[in-house]
């Protein structure tokens, strides 16, 4: 596992900066050490692991640890919905919800991002390579579960957004239109830092997943990826499929741990946005947060 440090671009201070992982040294130790992988396979992928882990930060007791999280990752509490003392316990606080109008949308033709974090994204999904290191390359088929939506979307336009644990942890619509009811496909619960996707880019199509469908006017079918890892037992859809949806509804929450929506649009509808090409083509993430600009919609 490479130990260079995790930098990202911030698409609003215009800098490069340095990512401060959580669990850091953990993370090295597991997939950087042979101990370490040997406790991967044996134990920490497995979904009891996870469903453990989820249990501990339900519990009561977690509730006395959101105060330091907040402080050590400094957190903007003035966003969130709800008070401090309504989280009885860490996970609450984890897929807390925010006060409404704090993820402003651009104006004009346009797709969002779905959730705040790290972004990478490709305008051709063959191109789809290079991710966190140069060389290694996505198995479409084996990452969406389906050789008929990896035809559809072989050069499609895709990104890669991924949610650190000190991420508001909703996920929402890119765009307005009907989604169909999520399909679950099971797997293990790796982490997906980039310390660890770095080694095994495989982590993001074998993890556990759930697809949704959404069908758009603007923008044809986009397929919105939710990818689970190490901690993140249960992914939650709070949507209702066959029900309508606007740009930026709430599709659904992670519990506790780091995790990954990817969003895929068909062939040549929509333009991404240019600090996101720029910096995927240099192995960088792009740092945005939930219903700021993705891209541009093609004019047809």
């Amino acid at each position: 596992m490479s130990t260079e440090s995790i930098k990202f671009y911030n698409r609003y201070t215009g800098e490069i900066e340095q990512e401060k992982v959580l669990g850091e040294n953990y993370l090295r130790w597991v997939y950087g050490t042979t101990l370490g992988r040997v406790s991967l396979h044996v134990l920490i992928k497995r979904a009891f692991f996870s469903r453990l882990m989820g249990a501990m930060k339900n519990t009561r007791s977690s509730a006395k640890t959101i105060p330091a999280f907040i402080e050590e990752y400094g957190i903007n509490t003035d966003e969130i919905l709800e008070p401090m003392e309504a989280f009885t316990c860490f996970n609450d606080f984890f897929f807390r919800k925010l006060k409404p109008g704090s993820r402003p949308m651009p104006e004009g033709n346009v797709v969002v991002l779905p959730a705040d974090g790290r972004h990478m994204g490709w305008q051709d999904a063959a191109t789809m390579q290079g991710a966190f290191v140069k060389g290694q390359k996505f198995d479409l088929p084996a990452l969406l579960g389906s050789a008929e939506l990896a035809e559809k979307y072989a050069h499609g336009t895709v990104v890669l957004s991924r949610l650190c644990p000190v991420d508001y942890h909703r996920f929402h619509f890119v765009a307005e239109g009907t989604p169909e009811a999520a399909v679950r496909i099971p797997g293990p619960l790796a982490s997906v830092s980039p310390y660890c996707l770095r080694s095994k880019l495989a982590w993001l199509w074998t993890n556990k997943r759930e697809l949704t469908v959404l069908h758009t006017e603007r923008v044809g079918d986009v397929v919105q990826l939710a990818v689970g890892a190490t901690g993140v037992g249960a992914i939650f859809q709070t949507y209702e499929g066959g029900k309508p949806v606007a740009m930026g509804d709430e599709q659904g929450y992670f519990a506790f741990g780091g995790s990954t929506v990817m969003t895929f649009f068909e062939p040549g509808r929509i333009q991404l946005a240019e600090d996101i090409v720029r910096n995927t083509a240099e192995c960088r993430e792009t740092f945005a947060r939930q219903g700021d600009l993705l891209g541009t919609v093609v004019e047809r």
